[in-house]
């Protein structure tokens, strides 16, 4: 079956038409970016030549897809929206809420056990407003949608940031908070800045031990982790059409760890042969004659200079081997200096866990090349040393793997094969071994390794790299070891090195799948009666969140001033917090409590000035909220990276923050905030940040005549009677203040419907 074929050959039939128009209007060749991106400007949206990285513009998504742990709070917003059917086909994939722990068929008895009441409610939502439900262990969101509904030329969006995944296959895609995907869900335009637009030139050819996850692992080294902040990156040139449509997605997902708003790559032969082989030929037909389409112009290719506002550089030829980390995914060493680095900075040499899987190295190639590591080891007469973990992307993948043979060599090796989930990435590990938080070093295929982020340790250091190189790690036991150089010992005693790795893009005899795990929405979903317990500690029906008071924000005291990296994972957990993200009350209980507060440097403890005391961070904010104060939250840079969940925005929105102040903002995280009614503002001069003290109360005025591109100011009354005062700015253009004065977006919207059914 092609899910949207009939919606796919809709929007195909006028794109070149469009794509001509687009070029005149624009008055000058296009960049791929820029096709995809104004063939999608919502009806009545002006065609001009939008200023990139200033112009708020409104699109028009194809399509939304959301998993599990963001749906839930997702589609509590929907159930608000006043809507009885989504107005874009959407879909819902349980792939976050699956611990990894023993194997794949216990985990998942576990998890439908403990999960029961959530999935029931999404499948119950999902059946009401005509959305498709996807079974846990089907598989992890991306991989899902890359095998079945991303398409050339089209743009989605997805209630995860690595939804760019599908750029692999040519489309724009970007990761949202639930607020953005009720809007597209509901019929409304779509809100982006338009994105400066970064080429990529790769030349040369992969080979060896080098894989498509060294080009997004080299490139982050060189942007950092919002060094692409508001921007797209446009892979281009011969290096690029030699990639596998899945290494591309690889590349495409791992983006948002350089704050890119998507990555995409051209249409190609290799584009269509995953189309062919996922079951999509009548795809293939309907692209391979829009070829032009989904290609930059020959003009912007014989100069990229002139139309990408930078341009990268990478010869894949010259390229090798990436080992990032540990604690953020930009530190990056090339293998040949791996040991240096491991020496150097006395990082843990023992390695113990190897992992497998994510959303961003989960496929079939993924899969048999690192196989063949394994398998050239046994025939070597080597063991793995460390222990392994696989989590195949998708049902599809795991069966197709299973029948080839791949995964019996990793579970000769002794590798633990785990359920079709995201399972460590998102930190869903049970990992007893780390009990006793011994400092220790893992290494992931997986594309974030912030601390605690996989197992909840924080001497853990985990590094992200290959499938390939994971392999070879775990083959060693150590983190210095290096392949292309090193041999190991066999257990007859003799020197042996590992061969290059080997294998197949695409399956030779194509994919197979017994039951790919999709279930259909009921034809008419009125009568769907959704149940939500008011004893629930898992979902919680949602209260619309206050208009403002229209006035200033006068004298309210500092929550916490966080120094360092605070990114969503400071802000609100995963892990055993998964459990929680239906339930808004319950789930604030772990708000900040990861962010290190810059006058202690502790995490979780911030001074209660009415006591002396030190508290943990809810436990003041949920004070001061029932004495009917507010508080505010200052931080750093980037402030917001990571992961698209809007609890990290709704939870102080929940426990009455009024303003958050920061040095900047990461890109997603400062839509969420708007999105729920917050004020996010930054310091015009980034040193005001030093003058915060930790009694301070704090004013913000000039709101009662907010408006775009007028700062603020912020007056901080000191204990000893002085005072300081300077300017702060913000983004916010006239439709999201209109959002900060309804009470959120979410209020606006139900507003302008019920204004259009009276």
């Amino acid at each position: 079956m092609v899910f949207d074929i009939d919606l796919i050959k809709y929007i195909y039939q006028h794109y070149p038409q469009k794509i001509d128009l687009i070029r005149q209007r624009i008055g000058k060749p296009l960049t791929l970016t820029e096709k995809i991106l104004y063939a999608h400007l919502t009806p009545g949206e002006e065609l001009k030549n939008y200023k990139r990285g200033e112009d708020y513009v409104n699109f028009a998504p194809d399509r939304v897809a959301m998993q599990d742990a963001t749906a839930q709070m997702a589609l509590l917003q929907l159930m608000n929206s006043g809507r009885n059917r989504v107005a874009v086909p959407s879909t819902v994939h349980c792939d976050h809420l699956i611990q990894a722990y023993k194997n794949a068929h216990d985990d998942l008895i576990i998890a439908e056990s403990n999960n029961q009441e959530v999935y029931q409610f999404l499948r119950d939502v999902s059946n009401k407003y005509g959305i498709g439900f996807w079974k846990p262990d089907a598989g992890i969101i991306h991989q899902v949608v890359l095998e079945n509904y991303a398409f050339p030329g089209g743009m989605m969006i997805g209630t995860d940031s690595h939804t760019p995944n599908a750029g692999g296959l040519s489309m724009i895609a970007i990761g949202v908070g639930g607020a953005d995907a009720v809007d597209v869900m509901a019929g409304m335009p779509w809100e982006l800045k338009m994105p400066k637009i970064i080429g990529v030139k790769l030349i040369g050819k992969l080979s060896g031990w080098v894989s498509p996850k060294d080009v997004i692992l080299k490139l982050a080294g060189i942007l950092t982790v919002k060094g692409a902040t508001n921007s797209i990156i446009e892979y281009f040139g011969e290096g690029a059409q030699s990639l596998s449509a899945t290494g591309k997605a690889t590349i495409c997902n791992m983006g948002a760890e350089v704050g890119a708003t998507t990555s995409i790559f051209a249409y190609s032969k290799k584009s269509a042969d995953y189309l062919a082989i996922t079951g999509r030929q009548e795809v293939v037909d309907l692209a391979n004659k829009l070829v032009d389409c989904f290609n930059p112009d020959s003009a912007v290719l014989d100069q990229p200079e002139k139309y990408y506002d930078q341009v990268i550089e990478i010869n894949l030829s010259e390229l090798e081997p990436y080992v990032n980390g540990p604690f953020t995914p930009d530190l990056a060493y090339p293998i040949s200096q791996l040991a240096t680095a491991v020496k150097e900075h006395n990082y843990p040499d023992n390695m113990e866990v190897g992992l497998i899987g994510s959303c961003t190295n989960s496929s079939y190639e993924d899969m048999m090349r690192a196989a063949s590591v394994i398998n050239n080891a046994n025939q070597l007469g080597l063991t793995v040393k460390a222990k392994l973990i696989i989590n195949p992307g998708s049902e599809q993948v795991k069966y197709t793997s299973k029948r080839d043979g791949i995964l019996n060599h990793f579970e000769q090796a002794g590798a633990a094969i785990m359920a079709n989930a995201c399972g460590p990435c998102i930190g869903q590990w049970r990992r007893d071994e780390v009990a006793d938080e011994h400092k220790n070093s893992i290494v992931t295929s997986f594309n974030r390794n912030f601390a605690k982020r996989n197992d909840g340790s924080p001497n853990t250091y985990a590094f992200v790299c290959s499938p390939e190189i994971v392999v070879a790690l775990s083959i060693a036991g150590k983190l210095s070891f290096n392949p292309l150089t090193d041999n190991l010992i066999n257990d007859k005693g003799q020197k042996v090195k590992l061969q290059e790795p080997s294998g197949d893009e695409l399956p030779k005899r194509g994919f197979e799948v017994d039951d790919a795990g999709y279930v259909a929405p009921i034809a008419d979903g009125s009568l769907v009666e959704v149940h939500i317990a008011t004893n629930s500690e898992r979902l919680q029906q949602l209260a619309p969140f206050s208009p403002w008071d229209g006035k200033d924000i006068i004298s309210q005291p500092l929550l916490i001033k966080a120094t360092g990296k605070c990114t969503t994972d400071h802000i609100s957990m995963a892990g055993k917090w998964l459990k929680f993200r239906g339930h808004l009350d319950n789930i604030s209980n772990n708000m900040l409590i990861g962010a290190i507060n810059a006058f202690n440097h502790k995490s979780n403890s911030v001074l209660d000035t009415q006591t002396g005391d030190y508290i943990e961070v809810p436990a003041l904010a949920r004070k001061l909220k029932a004495q009917g104060i507010g508080s505010i939250v200052i931080a750093e840079e980037n402030y917001g990276e990571g992961s698209s969940r809007e609890h990290a925005a709704m939870e102080p929105r929940f426990l009455n923050v009024k303003a958050i102040v920061v040095k900047s903002f990461a890109r997603i995280h400062e839509t969420n905030l708007k999105k729920q009614g917050m004020l996010a503002l930054t310091f015009v001069d980034k040193s005001d940040y030093d003058k915060i003290r930790e009694d301070d109360l704090i004013s913000i005025t000039g709101l009662t005549d907010f408006m775009p591109e007028k700062h603020l100011t912020l007056t901080l009354h000191h204990h000893d009677g002085t005072t300081d005062s300077f300017a702060v700015a913000h983004t916010y253009n006239q439709s999201q203040i209109d959002w900060f004065k309804a009470g959120s977006a979410l209020n606006k919207m139900k507003e302008q419907f019920n204004e259009n059914h009276k």
